[in-house]
């Protein structure tokens, strides 16, 4: 069974695509074959793996948008059993021009579905708002890990996401499960990160993972390389953070 993560959060910069690209790249390096789908119109996830945005032929868009095959926009990545369905500025204009289209909500779902077959876990790559097209990958996914940071404004707007998951799951997407709470950016020596890791896990307990993500070096500069930092540098307290996350996910979902 394929399994579909969203990671959501309408905040921008708290992690997402660093945690859609290296959990994507983890769960890759454990053999599982693994699918990023890169649903934010700034493209990082894209880059990220190496591939330049510009240069995409087709993307997440025209597949969403003009019902183009899913398989003419997959990209095979340098990293065996990871793949990308890309994305590029285009997917800006998408969600315009998919107001009057029937089933508007769910043509991400319908454009993956095919797709599923040959994948393990799919990873999608939101964009930092509550928009049509993360609305699409929501109800496409079975479930979601929220990003949250380790900063003074971490839990602001998470409510609001929190409610806009509930509407999906009432009307759109019912089997929508948050998969975990992650936090992100964590600084031991700030007294700051210590007060927000310890209020997320009361107000939230079980579901935010055991796994913190360190603030790291070579997490910040591994897209620059166009590398996830697995490949950058596997050493790399980032790169071990986003495996130990791999391999909690895969231990909740049986597959480990």
């Amino acid at each position: 069974m394929t399994k579909v993560i969203a990671i959501a959060n309408q905040k921008g910069g708290v992690g997402k695509t660093t945690t859609a690209i290296n959990l994507a790249a983890s769960l890759a390096a454990l053999e599982y074959r693994t699918l990023i789908v890169d649903a934010d119109p700034q493209a990082n996830s894209t880059s990220g793996v190496g591939l330049n945005p510009r240069e995409v032929e087709h993307s997440v868009y025209e597949c969403m948008v003009d019902g183009v095959d899913v398989y003419d926009a997959i990209t095979k990545t340098d990293i065996e059993y990871l793949h990308i369905l890309p994305s590029h500025i285009d997917l800006v204009g998408a969600e315009v021009e998919m107001v009057n289209i029937e089933r508007r909500e769910e043509r991400m779902k319908d454009s993956l579905k095919k797709a599923k077959k040959d994948y393990d876990f799919i990873i999608i790559d939101c964009s930092p708002s509550l928009g049509l097209i993360t609305i699409n990958a929501l109800t496409a996914s079975d479930s979601v890990i929220i990003p949250v940071q380790c900063e003074y404004f971490a839990l602001e707007g998470l409510g609001k996401l929190l409610n806009t998951i509930k509407i999906i799951q009432t009307r759109l997407n019912k089997a929508l499960e948050i998969e975990g709470i992650l936090l992100t950016m964590y600084d031991v020596r700030l007294r700051l990160s210590n007060q927000v890791v310890e209020e997320v896990q009361t107000h939230f307990k079980k579901i935010v993972f055991d796994t913190i993500i360190p603030r790291n070096i070579k997490l910040s500069e591994s897209p620059s390389f166009g590398l996830p930092a697995i490949a950058h540098d596997a050493e790399s307290k980032g790169a071990v953070s986003y495996l130990n996350l791999a391999k909690e996910i895969l231990v909740k979902n049986g597959k480990s």
